[in-house]
């Protein structure tokens, strides 16, 4: 255990109760019946078209670009929105895009996308960030490709903790780039879903609900820890001990 109750207020401590009960409801069962089809990716990735799966990086790498242009300059005219119009929006882009198989899977795969990282930005303002800010845009980013604050070997990480003090557009573009490979086998997994025409539509329909779902908790938690690290003045890797302890215990 950590010794956060000796050096930190006692909100902190109900805080990360808090963040620590939002982490379990994002793992929750229907996430990991996700994480169980997807420990058979290299299965599911096959059922793709091989056009798309020799070109799935780099797809992803474009859905990826586009995405984030489009979810910038998009919040001044659509405001952030709930959480359940959020999910709504996915699950019906995910039946969209499933309803006709692989081809209109690939053309929601971008929208999705801007809506994944609308409801993120959403999060970061929530915690009192400004999404226009290029560390809230690398931590947005993060986010997506990311597995939770608690994984030890999460390749979003990918170094670019060094970047920060120096963050460029240049090197949110080299961060995309970098991510895309990672985010290319969850979104591939989501494409082999949706191939199947009037069955990929429910498959596409479920895995963006629980997608949509779950990047909005662990968004709350990753910006969670980042505006507690502030206001507890400690280290994020402290805070991210003790919410690690939190589950351990649980």
């Amino acid at each position: 255990m950590t010794d956060i109750l000796h050096v930190a207020p006692v909100d902190t401590e109900a805080e990360l109760d808090r963040l620590a009960a939002r982490y379990r409801a994002a793992s929750g069962p229907a996430l990991r019946v996700l994480n169980m089809a997807g420990s058979q990716a290299d299965a599911l990735i096959d059922r793709l078209p091989a056009g798309v799966r020799d070109n799935l990086v780099d797809a992803t790498e474009a859905a990826l670009r586009l995405s984030m242009r489009a979810a910038d300059s998009s919040r001044a005219a659509v405001p952030d929105q709930k959480r359940w119009v959020n999910t709504a929006v996915a699950s019906a882009l995910g039946a969209a895009g499933g309803f006709g198989g692989a081809p209109t899977a690939l053309m929601e795969l971008p929208v999705t996308t801007t809506l994944l990282l609308r409801s993120i930005q959403g999060a970061a303002r929530a915690e009192g960030f400004d999404p226009a800010a290029e560390s809230v845009t690398f931590d947005c980013i993060r986010v997506l490709s990311a597995a939770g604050p608690l994984e030890d070997d999460d390749g979003a990480d990918l170094g670019f903790y060094t970047l920060r003090m120096t963050l460029t557009g240049g090197a949110v573009q080299k961060m995309i780039s970098a991510v895309a490979p990672r985010l290319a086998l969850v979104m591939g997994q989501k494409l082999a879903t949706q191939t199947v025409p009037i069955l990929g539509a429910v498959a596409g329909a479920t895995t963006n609900y629980v997608y949509a779902r779950y990047y909005q908790d662990i968004a709350l938690v990753h910006f969670g820890l980042r505006r507690l690290a502030i206001e507890a003045d400690l280290p994020r890797e402290v805070l991210v001990d003790a919410l690690r302890d939190r589950m351990r215990l649980t």
